[in-house]
């Protein structure tokens, strides 16, 4: 558990130098005020098309995304405070974030389901979350403190069949993107992720199969501009947009629910 917690580290600090920015010029624009937005995995293709529609908008802004699990993603900004904007899918992180950074226009923007996935074919013949269970199924997680993942044992435990599936679980992973690409790639046979990793460039290579209602975890995500940002007004201006109209149609057209209603 130490090892595997180790190389989850290293895999955050990993992907929080690997930015990537949104801008379509790849030196960058002359004299433009940057905006760094860390986010959770989960929110990379709806979160990269918000930050080109942010971009045309906002003439002079360019915004860069940092990616990567929730936890991840707080300890660098607790430990770098690099970030403008923090986009979650856990309140857990946000608010340790808060509490150590300082935050303000802290929203729910968003809301996620999970669902069980296989490869293309099902060759585990997955029909339910029952069927997680079975003697020799291949299940993949995201690892503890991943919110997809902690989520996903919250759903089983509700089922009753936490440990049950725990003991045909052949790897952990740091996110759910790592968890669709072990199922495309043929290396397990179900995984849970949220309904929104099935992206239509993901839907013909993997089979869902739901997960009742009385049993799901429905996640709710909380973005906030950090204290610590040295672009206070455009940071305000981003959450705004991602928490109005335009940023709430595209994050509907990548599978995400409305935020609860206030």
């Amino acid at each position: 558990m130490r090892a595997n917690t180790f190389r989850r580290c290293l895999a955050g600090i990993a992907a929080c130098l690997l930015v990537t920015s949104c801008s379509s010029s790849p030196g960058g624009r002359a004299g433009a005020a940057r905006l760094t937005i860390f986010a959770a995995s989960s929110l990379t293709a709806a979160f990269t098309r918000i930050g080109s529609d942010f971009e045309a908008l906002h003439p002079g802004a360019m915004v860069t995304f940092n990616f990567g699990a929730s936890g991840d993603l707080a300890a660098a900004i607790r430990s770098e405070g690099t970030a403008d904007v923090f986009a979650s899918a856990s309140d857990t992180y946000m608010t340790d974030v808060s509490d150590e950074v300082g935050v303000s226009d802290l929203a729910d923007f968003a809301r996620n389901e999970l669902v069980v996935i296989t490869p293309s074919g099902n060759p585990a013949n997955i029909t339910g979350l029952d069927d997680l269970t079975a003697p020799d199924v291949q299940v993949v997680l995201a690892a503890d403190g991943v919110p997809v993942g902690d989520y996903a044992r919250q759903s089983l435990e509700s089922a009753g069949i936490e440990q049950d599936v725990l003991a045909n679980v052949v790897s952990y992973e740091e996110d759910d993107a790592s968890l669709v690409a072990k199922i495309i790639a043929g290396e397990a046979e179900a995984a849970i992720v949220y309904v929104s990793d099935v992206t239509n460039a993901v839907a013909p290579d993997v089979v869902t199969v739901a997960i009742p209602d009385a049993v799901n975890v429905v996640a709710s995500y909380p973005i906030a501009v950090m204290s610590s940002s040295t672009h206070v007004g455009l940071a305000r201006s981003f959450v705004s947009y991602v928490t109005g109209s335009g940023g709430q149609a595209t994050l509907a057209d990548f599978g995400f629910l409305p935020p609860p209603a206030a």
